[in-house]
């Protein structure tokens, strides 16, 4: 049973690294979240290395690790010493030839509480994901941890209402979302405040839309590793939403921070009780939802 009242966080980092060093880094990060009563804390996406995703290349494919490797190890140690669960979203390497942008939802014991793999993979200018990662085959999940129900997607997940619906039925408290995304620099100044506000009206629509606390853990930096190319400028601005949209923590756009909030299921519940959706959902009409279109 979850508890009344936890703090969760999501932690907001320059990730532009070898794998040693942002492991290193993330650890010591944790441990501060940790410090100032975090008790769900959150990396983003693909912490171990820099956003390979601009170039298709297969040298790439090196950076992945096999389940419960590296990642788990180090962070199963740590969520056992501080007490604490914690989301790591890694590359993973499932087989020769079969990858995915995965997370695991480390429980406080050190155990695993869930395995999330990314089910809408994105395809777009310096975003090429479909070249390394096969859709998730796991489905939508609430993970029952001890200290809460935690729901855990990644990235282009955002802007999907099926998949927070999906994850909020299932019974989870809590929708984070570790996530790499930011500007083409030569787009920004035409389109940056339309695309940034976009990012962050969708997801709180899953907040409203499902009575949840939605938590979003992003990067920050530019990140131009390939020559002659502009990189991705990582846009930052992490926030933590309550099950009104209501912004309850919000980070910068280019400062590394720990944003922490409280999660109040009493809150939750009153918030459902009066704004009753999941009452409401006509069900009997939603069958046509499955379809890729409506002919």
């Amino acid at each position: 049973m979850s508890n009344k009242k936890y703090k969760i966080a999501v932690i907001q980092l320059n990730l532009n690294d070898v794998a040693e060093n942002n492991l290193k880094k993330c650890i010591s990060w944790v441990r501060d979240a940790a410090k100032q009563g975090a008790e769900v804390i959150s990396l983003p996406e693909l912490y171990s290395s820099h956003y390979f995703c601009q170039s298709e290349d297969v040298e790439n494919f090196s950076i992945a690790e096999p389940l419960y490797s590296t990642s788990f190890t180090a962070f199963s140690a740590l969520a056992k010493e501080l007490g604490v669960v914690i989301i790591v979203p890694f590359f993973e390497k499932r087989m020769a030839g079969i990858y995915h942008n995965s997370a695991y939802i480390i429980d406080t014991d050190g155990t695993e509480a869930g395995l999330y793999r990314k089910m809408h993979i994105p395809d777009d200018p310096a975003f090429y994901e479909k070249f390394y990662f096969t859709p998730g085959d796991l489905g939508f999940k609430n993970n029952p941890t001890k200290k809460g129900n935690i729901g855990t997607l990644i990235c282009w997940d955002q802007w999907y209402p099926e998949a927070a619906r999906l994850t909020a039925l299932k019974g989870a408290e809590v929708l984070f979302y570790p996530t790499a995304i930011g500007w083409h620099p030569q787009e920004k100044e035409q389109y940056g405040e339309n695309q940034h506000n976009a990012w962050m009206t969708v997801m709180k629509g899953h907040a409203v839309a499902n009575g949840v606390y939605v938590a979003a853990a992003n990067r920050i930096g530019l990140e131009q590793y390939l020559p002659d190319t502009a990189g991705i400028q990582f846009w930052g601005s992490s926030f933590i939403a309550g099950p009104q949209g209501e912004i309850l923590a919000q980070a910068s756009h280019d400062q590394e921070e720990i944003l922490i909030a409280e999660v109040d299921l009493d809150l939750q519940e009153n918030v459902r009780q009066n704004w009753p959706f999941f009452r409401d959902r006509r069900i009997d009409a939603f069958g046509d939802i499955t379809k890729r279109a409506i002919d």
